[in-house]
């Protein structure tokens, strides 16, 4: 572990030195592909640097008592090694969850897929309503939202929507959230003041370049058409919507959020290419996966991960077993707490089956 810190440390110095580099700078893709090294390792070299100090702390202090001291001194001493021990416990905690090998999609931007499932028009509203907790967590984060389609009920509820989170770390944070969603409410239209369960499903693909998939233009059909959704809001007066069939797959990818075709045509390639490497990675891993079933992440959308309980203010996670009574805050956005305790529970399964990646 202290040998892997090590070459952090040196890369990392490494790095600073080939950022000032007008070569490198020059050229965007190295410098965007530095940078973002650079920035993901400086988090381990300031942990190893206070992992380091409070060790030295803690060996000074060491080899004081191992002398002759005054009572008063010594327990002041003593005191000073303990705390620096239990810092030390601490910065080891953390820099094995930080040297954990970390998903290479996890800086990428995400698009995130919607869709109504059981309930009818209380799906859609549910559907409604993790939208607007998704943007307002992307708003919380600094990330911009943007739109790709979008199917409106006159309701107000949305059968589906996708749209892309733009931001650094957005794949980290937005991955967990694939699975079934679960709503326990009352309707507005429920008389009887029943409790009704619907559902919805949610899909996080990251955003994949071209290079990441290759797409032969011979095996797509497009189709152009003219938009439109409830209350007239989207609708265009011309053919500007985009229908994308991928005929090997059968993947069918729409986009009509744009007033430009071609705006709208780039958008639904983009769905299309994540979809497609979702689809290629999936049938590469489903073996594994099926022997480890591992719960946190494993973007199985037929379980139900999550539910979100009304008239208890209660929302749910499954997989890790955690509970809040804080559902209004959640719905509007205050997600940090239930996803950082997804990602660690995610960091302890690899380190307790082995794919930490190095060696005590």
């Amino acid at each position: 572990m202290l040998d892997n810190l090590q070459n952090a440390e040196n890369r990392y110095e490494e790095l600073t030195q080939m950022l000032t580099d007008p070569g490198v700078i020059n050229n965007q893709e190295m410098y965007r592909k530095y940078i973002t090294e650079h920035s993901e390792l400086s988090i381990i070299v300031e942990t190893f640097k206070n992992y380091k100090e409070a060790k030295a702390s803690r060996d000074e202090a060491r080899s004081l008592l191992d002398g002759t001291l005054e009572p008063d001194f010594r327990e002041l001493v003593q005191s000073e090694y303990d705390d620096n021990c239990e810092k030390m416990k601490n910065f080891e905690k953390e820099l094995t969850i930080l040297l954990t090998p970390k998903d290479p999609r996890d800086f990428k931007n995400v698009i995130v897929e919607i869709r109504g499932g059981a309930g009818g028009e209380e799906a859609a509203l549910f559907s409604y309503s993790l939208f607007r907790m998704y943007k307002m967590y992307a708003e919380r984060k600094g990330w911009r939202t943007e739109i790709l389609d979008i199917n409106e009920t006159e309701l107000g509820g949305l059968k589906e929507v996708v749209f892309n989170v733009i931001g650094n770390g957005a794949y980290s944070r937005f991955k967990f959230e694939s699975g079934v969603h679960r709503v326990q409410r009352v309707p507005d239209t429920e008389s009887s003041g029943r409790i009704h369960t619907s559902t919805a499903t949610v899909a996080v693909l990251p955003e994949v370049d071209d290079v990441d998939v290759q797409i032969n233009i011979n095996d797509l059909e497009i189709n152009t058409y003219r938009s439109g959704g409830a209350g007239g809001q989207h609708i265009n007066k011309t053919d500007s919507a985009i229908r994308i069939t991928h005929k090997p797959s059968g993947l069918v990818v729409t986009c009509q959020n744009e007033r430009s075709q071609l705006k709208n045509k780039e958008k639904a390639m983009a769905v299309l290419r994540s979809r497609l490497y979702e689809m290629y990675e999936s049938q590469q891993t489903n073996d594994l996966a099926m022997q480890r079933k591992n719960q946190v992440g494993s973007g199985d959308r037929s379980e139900k991960i999550r539910t979100y309980n009304y008239p208890q203010n209660r929302v749910s996670d499954h997989r890790i077993n955690y509970t809040s009574h804080r559902l209004f805050d959640v719905l509007n956005g205050d997600l940090d707490e239930l996803i950082d305790a997804l990602i660690t529970t995610n960091q302890t399964e690899k380190l307790i089956s082995g794919d930490a990646g190095y060696e005590d």
